[in-house]
C-alpha cells in the first residue's frame, strides 16, 4: 500500500520547528467563576423567558 511520501521523512518539519515556552497562564479568581454560573442559571434563563411572552 503506497504512503504520500516517504517515512523516513516524516516529522521532518516538526522536529525543525523552534521550541518556544508556553505562555503562564493564571486562573482566574473563584468569583469569575460564581458570576458565569448565575449569569447560566438565573439570567439568561430568564430572558428567554421573557422573549417567548
Amino acid at each position: 500500500m503506497p504512503s504520500h511520501g516517504s517515512l523516513t521523512k516524516a516529522g521532518k518539519v516538526r522536529s525543525q520547528t523552534p521550541k518556544i515556552p508556553p505562555r503562564p497562564r493564571t486562573r482566574p479568581s473563584p468569583r469569575v467563576g460564581f458570576r458565569k454560573r448565575y449569569f447560566r442559571r438565573i439570567v439568561y434563563p430568564a430572558l428567554a423567558s421573557q422573549a417567548s411572552a
